[in-house]
């Protein structure tokens, strides 16, 4: 079966669409789904394929929104697609299912190809505008990121910080250890509970065992992963946990008890508290207190009973 020909529509008119810095020309056509080739260098990650999507082009008989697409650098009279990948790939499986209605696309095309940082940053103000990282699409597009254009760049374009950049890339990073679990998303929880437990505590082999675990079902509640708090400084605590064997309820039950303090009572007790409680007071508070006359004769009271009962202690 020869393969149709390319439809590149009429030009319906040029307009300007401000995104973010970026301020594209485009105008909308249709394009054969063969014409239209998707980006390498995107940077949302995983599967694209989603049978809810399929059903609601089905269902729409079409995209209703069209592809945003440049025209390809090295491919004349194709065009390379800046937002929209997860569209095309569904409306291509619906073509190979033999629904033909659906190669037809609408596009909405640049009139240049952009820069890799235009497009790049085109891509990331859409998905902002339209509300749609998912539980784990941030992290995973800030680590794809640093890949494409480095630390510096990635940063810029999501507007954060080199600390809250490198916090994302980090839990990104350890969420791809977690597999097997039921929800995909559900891997992110557990990274951020993992990385809340101290860094001098979190040694690779730790992880590793946290990992492990997980997988085997030995730990079900990300939640229950605080418990590495009480459970690592411990070394008997840790040492259990390490082996295979252990998990988080069985070496709870080898902390070693905490011996509590006696609470001092009567005068002795009393004296504690207030010698605690300067020490805590801080200096603006100290610096407003300078000019409270009441509280000041209260120092001085209190500073005369002191030296009375240090020269009858001493008598």
């Amino acid at each position: 079966m020869s393969k149709p020909e390319p439809n590149k529509g009429r030009v319906i008119g040029l307009q300007e669409r401000p995104l973010g810095r970026t301020t594209l020309r485009t105008y909308r056509t249709k394009a054969d789904i063969d014409d239209i080739i998707p980006n390498d260098r995107q940077p949302r990650l995983g599967p694209k394929e989603d049978e809810e999507l399929q059903r609601q082009i089905d269902d729409n008989e079409g995209l209703f929104e069209p592809l945003l697409v440049e025209p390809h650098p090295e491919q004349s009279g194709k065009f390379r697609i800046i937002d929209g990948e997860r569209r095309w790939t569904n409306s291509r499986v619906l073509v190979e299912q033999g629904k033909s209605q659906y190669r037809q696309i609408p596009i909405e095309v640049t009139d240049r190809t952009l820069s890799e940082e235009d497009r790049l940053r085109v891509w990331i103000y859409i998905h902002r505008q339209r509300k749609e990282w998912d539980a784990k699409e941030k992290e995973m597009v800030a680590y794809r990121l640093i890949q494409l254009v480095g630390r510096a760049s990635a940063a810029n374009m999501l507007g954060i910080s080199f600390k809250e950049l490198d916090k994302l890339t980090e839990v990104f990073e350890l969420s791809e250890r977690f597999r097997g679990l039921k929800d995909d998303a559900a891997s992110l929880t557990w990274a951020r509970e993992l990385l809340g437990v101290s860094k001098k505590l979190l040694t690779p082999s730790v992880i590793d065992a946290v990992v492990d675990k997980v997988a085997r079902k030995r730990i079900t509640n990300s939640k229950d992963l605080r418990k590495l708090r009480s459970i690592l400084p411990d070394p008997v605590a840790n040492a259990h946990f390490m082996t295979r064997d252990g998990d988080l309820d069985s070496a709870m039950l080898r902390l070693r008890a905490v011996p509590q303090k006696k609470e001092k009572v009567g005068l002795v007790g009393d004296l504690d508290t207030v010698v605690e409680s300067v020490k805590n007071v801080p200096w603006a508070t100290l610096s407003e207190l300078r000019k409270d006359p009441e509280f000041i004769k209260k120092i001085d009271e209190a500073t005369n009973l002191l030296n009375s009962l240090r020269a009858t202690l001493s008598s």
